[in-house]
């Protein structure tokens, strides 16, 4: 195994991560879905509705719980599930927002390619990130 491939497996095992279907009932309880991809994939494969796509680069600083950049609403209670293409990134994200106080935080389970695949409901890409 390499290096990278353990780090993901550790980052993994600190997390409860979801399938596309336990998100989507997740996000229609009122959880919070984050779109880390980059503006060009959002654009072109879709996005799933009601997420905030919010790119990696500023993730830690939209929903530290107590940072002053954080996204309304956010607490420590909140449930936040991240997604990237095919959750290799998001996993990273979800376990190091866990470090930062948002202990409900985790990742989608194949992210948006599998949401996509399993039929889930999705709209024409392009918002622009959170800022």
């Amino acid at each position: 195994m390499s290096s990278v491939d353990a780090f993901l497996e550790q980052a993994r095992a600190e997390l409860e991560r979801v399938t596309p279907q336990e998100a989507d009932r997740l996000r229609r309880v009122g959880a919070l879905l984050v779109d880390i991809r980059p503006h060009a994939n959002r654009a072109a494969e879709g996005e799933i509705p009601g997420a905030v796509p919010v790119e990696r680069i500023h993730l830690e600083w939209r929903l530290a719980p107590d940072s002053e950049w954080r996204l309304p609403g956010v607490t420590a209670d909140s449930v936040v599930v991240v997604f990237c293409n095919e959750s290799y990134a998001s996993s990273l994200a979800a376990r190091d927002l866990r470090r930062l106080g948002l202990a409900r935080a985790t990742d989608l389970i194949g992210g948006f390619r599998a949401w996509a695949a399993a039929g889930l409901p999705t709209e024409p890409g392009g918002q622009p990130a959170v800022p």
